[in-house]
């Protein structure tokens, strides 16, 4: 039985991450002396060199990198177990990761993220992006807890709830004939070029399966990786596009050579909504993260 204390692998790793003494020593809210102190105990410990100590600079020797990246991953071991007592103690408590897809996050987030930690103040989100095929996968591999993007989904052992439903806007350059109506119409679209995201991108899909009953053709020269990109290009006039309605709204709304324009009813839209593993021990948190994005993103 190993008498590796992870005290002394925090403060390794400090070192790696700093290349300094000192540096490391304040990370650890330690003194440097102190610091050394025990970083030569675990090289004793250890039988090996883990730091080439030189004046001025610190570097580590070969082994010393190796035992660092396995630390690391030993520390996040450590602090996944406590946030596993935590849950335990308090469900509303301790780390959740929330994935969001590249359509939906950025509008979204600005309008829920501090209402979240507001109403829910020990819960610490940690956020990432991934398309709707990345998402699924780190879902069902347990490298996130829960997902937010357009459903439905349908996938064995996977748990889901609708947050809002989010209408399609049509986003036209300044000049176009269609930009002086109140409101747009899919028949309207007929005979222009659409502008669509690259593959995988779900919006993409959707955008096709809405448009599919006009006779508007997609741009085959032109695929876009952002709502941003396609924001732009359609100010300079290469086409048309369909945006969120989140993407559409405070700055990223009208002016600027664009011209936002809803849909008559009904309007076309898409379910944006949760996904979890059914055998989450989250379930709580994830619930009340999707009650407050329901409750504040504006969408019905």
């Amino acid at each position: 039985m190993t008498d590796l204390k992870l005290k002394d692998l925090r403060y390794l790793v400090a070192v790696a991450e700093t290349r300094h003494f000192g540096r490391a020593a304040a990370k650890c809210f330690v003194s440097q002396p102190t610091l050394s102190a025990q970083l030569r105990k675990l090289e004793e410990y250890l039988g090996i060199q883990l730091i080439e100590r030189r004046p001025r600079r610190v570097t580590l020797t070969q082994a010393g990198e190796e035992v660092a990246r396995r630390a690391r991953d030993m520390l996040d071991l450590g602090e996944s177990i406590v946030t596993l007592a935590q849950t335990r103690r308090d469900p509303l408590a301790g780390q959740l990761r929330l994935a969001l897809l590249p359509t939906i996050g950025p509008y979204l987030l600005p309008l829920v993220a501090l209402k979240i930690r507001k109403a829910l103040p020990r819960l610490e989100l940690m956020l990432y992006e991934y398309q709707t095929g990345p998402m699924l996968e780190r879902l069902h591999n347990g490298e996130i807890d829960v997902g937010v993007l357009a459903l439905p989904i349908h996938e064995e052992g996977l748990a889901s709830r609708e947050l809002y439903q989010e209408p399609f806007m049509l986003a036209l350059p300044q000049s176009h004939r269609l930009a002086a109506r109140a409101h747009a119409r899919i028949e309207d679209l007929d005979g222009e070029t659409l502008l669509l995201l690259e593959d995988g991108h779900c919006l993409r899909d959707q955008a096709l399966a809405i448009c599919a009953r006009s006779g508007v053709h997609e741009k085959q020269d032109f695929r876009a990786t952002s709502i941003e990109t396609l924001r732009q290009m359609v100010v300079a006039g290469v086409g048309i596009t369909l945006l969120p309605a989140l993407a559409t709204r405070g700055a990223y709304g009208s002016g600027h050579g664009l011209v936002i324009r809803p849909f008559a009813r009904p309007a076309p839209n898409r379910q944006v909504g949760a996904v979890w593993r059914k055998s989450s021990a989250r379930a709580a948190a994830i619930a009340a993260v999707c009650d407050q994005i329901a409750r504040h993103s504006g969408l019905s």
